[in-house]
């Protein structure tokens, strides 16, 4: 099947097919992806300790704002390139493109500049102390150094999904992740690097897949194909991906925030035995949460399509058939971390200290982890048909909003056990204000009518106004 062919089947294929086709492999990739990040903490915490993991905690909030940008930028993108595809517009999809690759180099200019100038201030900022500093900077550096591999990986990641080709963004995921997974004892423990060996291999996985997804366009595999001067900005282009990326620049940064906000708060009520152990439970929940990423990346290029295409019983089919994947999802989540979160601790550490507060930890954040499913879907649907404003609401609504208070509130109250508090409570905020919106805009979304299911455009239609009901 050649690429464009690929792309029209995301009008035309049966939606649970084509779901399947495309959540799959997207699953499968962020499961690998999430693996790889497990497997970093595990070697860390067995060969350096939870002062190395703690130090991994306290660098991360700058790494989650490395994949902010990157992230922001390619969803942002991919959103613009799969409405343009599905409008018959390809010449300027490749125009988005190519702007999208020189917003990637210039934001990698200054995060080299920015590891050779800013580090250990930023650390110390980000709450850095004396037993922290000098793990935190061992890893930040190469990550800073290797900005360009992470935001161009990142970034195409969502541009090859948009096309329709899930298959291979799902290799450009599980590529890096086995690489860094061979890579981890290698460094951290045959050459004894400890947390600079966990980066270096962490950004010589992500070169090896540039150099992979860089071949894929070059040789002519994507049905994107930039020409030189569809890299000179156009402003107006930028804006648009911005814009549209903005929610997930927000909820990354946001992201980033709280866990600045959480290390504080645990640095004061509990010290850095604490940070480490919510190190280890914030892999644990970041690694639950990529199955439903998984499935929101593969609905994404299906209600872009389909919104471009005018096509809304589609769409609406497929929003339907994503909310009840990722509700069962969550269920799946909240059983395991009910009844058996011992034995996920025990895969880091056999201290009985680390392993009981872990324990407690992990049961307090996930005991609203049923409703975490719709959170993830509802702001992405929103992205993926170009409405920022929603969008950025809802993806603003569970960091920002409410958890980042909550965690700055509660531990003056209940000590550790607040910041543990903050988790159930903002996720059931959150959850309410996401059926608002849905619920608001259930016409588009939901509720099928007359005339729903309308033909593909012309190869070069005008391009599609939002439909009646599509508030924002």
């Amino acid at each position: 099947m050649d690429q464009k062919e690929q792309s029209r089947r995301l009008g035309t294929e049966p939606i649970p097919k084509l779901l399947r086709n495309m959540s799959i492999p997207a699953m499968v990739g962020v499961f690998v992806m999430g693996l790889y990040n497990l497997v970093d903490t595990i070697f860390i915490s067995w060969f350096v300790g939870v002062e190395g993991v703690a130090g991994v905690t306290i660098a991360f909030p700058v790494m989650l704002i490395i994949m902010a940008v990157a992230a922001a930028v390619g969803i942002g993108g991919a959103s613009v390139i799969s409405r343009r595809l599905g409008e018959g517009r390809g010449h300027e999809a490749n125009k988005v493109f190519g702007n999208i690759l020189t917003m990637i180099i210039l934001f990698s200019v200054v995060g080299f500049v920015g590891a050779f100038t800013v580090l250990d201030p930023l650390l110390h900022l980000f709450g850095a102390t004396e037993v922290t500093l000098g793990h935190a900077s061992d890893y930040l550096f190469p990550i800073m150094l290797g900005t360009i591999f992470f935001s161009f990986a990142f970034a195409t990641n969502s541009i090859i999904r948009s096309e329709g080709n899930a298959r291979f963004a799902m290799m450009t995921m599980i590529i890096p992740s086995v690489i860094n997974i061979l890579l981890d004892p290698v460094f951290i423990i045959w050459l004894d690097m400890g947390v600079q060996g966990a980066a270096l291999a962490t950004v010589i996985a992500q070169a090896s897949v540039s150099i992979v997804t860089i071949q894929y366009f070059v040789k002519g595999k994507s049905s994107l194909a930039p020409a030189l001067a569809d890299f000179r900005p156009d402003f107006t282009v930028i804006k648009e991906v911005i814009v549209i990326g903005l929610p997930a620049l927000v909820r990354q940064v946001a992201g980033s925030v709280m866990m600045i906000a959480i290390n504080a708060m645990l640095l004061r009520f509990g010290g850095d035995f604490y940070v480490g152990v919510f190190g280890i439970v914030q892999r644990v929940a970041m690694f639950t949460l990529m199955p439903m990423l998984g499935v929101l990346q593969g609905m994404q290029p299906i209600v872009g399509y389909n919104y471009g295409a005018k096509q809304y019983g589609r769409l609406k089919e497929t929003v339907w058939l994503g909310l009840k994947v990722v509700t069962v999802m969550s269920a799946g989540v909240f059983l395991l971390a009910m009844f058996v979160p011992h034995w996920f601790m025990r895969i880091f550490t056999t201290d009985p200290a680390t392993i009981a507060a872990g324990v407690e930890g992990m049961r307090i954040i996930f005991a609203a982890a049923l409703l975490i499913g719709v959170q993830v879907v509802s702001g992405g649907i929103y992205q993926a048909l170009g409405m920022a404003r929603p969008a950025l609401i809802l993806s603003m609504a569970r960091q920002v909003l409410f958890l980042i208070p909550l965690v700055l509130i509660l531990p003056h109250f209940f000590g550790v056990t607040g910041v543990w508090l903050a988790f159930p409570i903002a996720d059931v905020l959150a959850f309410a204000l996401s059926m608002l919106f849905l619920y608001r805009d259930r016409k588009l979304f939901l509720v099928r009518t007359k005339g729903d299911d309308l033909p593909p455009p012309s190869p070069d239609p005008v391009r599609a106004k939002e439909p009646e009901g599509a508030g924002v």
